[in-house]
């Protein structure tokens, strides 16, 4: 079966678990682009359970599957075959959780969505703020997705949480735009997280602190730990229609330590868009 087959076997509620191994935009070092293969088999691994926190079951589940990865044709990232299989997804009112690849990847994920949820609200857990007007010659690097997705105005608000490494220029940006950033040296409770509309989760692995996860490109040191981040996950209020967890680099990676990371957070947050339906 191929992938356009197996987004139409998808049943309203579903959620499809879509690999985007992209990293062609990624700025300093490349490696993301095997994050998807290495995430799903951390989750396949005999050495843990399916289990989420909260008793969630996604072994026996029917209501979720793994997707083949997306690809297309040329090293560049193409925007139209990602929005357009996102909205194939959509269409059938399932939901999505996609695995990266670098943070360019968000930019068209949320233009799908963006046209069926026009409340959307994006909470964005990350190291960096990712509102680089243009990175090194290029406005869809790794650094510049949100700027892009404000520009067009496609989500009614966004939320940071876990910045650690704001720049004038992108302190200027986020003023420009509004967004609203909850810096790491003044998080207190994922219970300050409420939102009264949809909302999409973006989870960049170096929110983390490097400790917890070694696996990435950028280690920015002084970041959430792993229980943070899960508290984030099951915790904020709002619905959880879709998410996406980038930047994961197996080259940077210590025995596969990040890859478990980023699959224990993929059944959280499983569990919590199952657990609602």
């Amino acid at each position: 079966m191929n992938l356009s087959d197996q987004i139409d076997a998808l049943d309203p509620g579903d959620v499809g678990v879509l690999g985007l191994p992209f990293d062609a935009n990624s700025s300093f070092r490349q490696g993301p682009a095997m994050g998807p293969v290495r995430i799903r088999e951390a989750y396949r691994s005999s050495s843990g359970n399916a289990f989420s926190e909260a008793g969630v079951d996604l072994e026996k589940s029917n209501a979720w599957r793994f997707l083949d990865d997306l690809s297309w044709p040329g090293p560049e990232l193409d925007l139209t075959c990602v929005e357009r299989t996102v909205d194939q997804v959509l269409s059938r009112d399932a939901r999505l959780v996609t695995l990266g690849g670098d943070h360019s990847i968000t930019y068209p994920i949320v233009r799908a969505f963006a046209r069926r949820h026009p409340e959307l609200t994006i909470l964005h857990l990350d190291a960096h703020p990712d509102l680089y007007h243009v990175l090194d010659g290029n406005p869809l690097a790794h650094a510049c997705p949100f700027a892009r997705i404000m520009e067009e105005g496609l989500v009614r608000r966004l939320v940071q949480v876990g910045i650690r490494t704001l720049t004038a220029h992108q302190r200027e940006q986020a003023r420009r735009f509004g967004v609203d950033i909850l810096p790491v040296d003044k998080w207190v409770t994922a219970r300050q997280l409420e939102f009264d509309g949809p909302v999409y989760l973006s989870l960049d692995l170096d929110c983390l602190d490097p400790a917890f996860a070694p696996g990435v490109s950028h280690h920015e040191p002084g970041g959430l730990t792993t229980r943070e981040v899960l508290q984030i996950i099951q915790e904020f209020k709002g619905p959880l229609v879709g998410a996406d967890i980038v930047e994961l680099n197996p080259e940077r990676d210590w025995m596969d330590m990040t890859a478990r990371v980023a699959a224990k957070l993929l059944k959280e947050i499983l569990g919590r868009m199952l657990g609602a339906v």
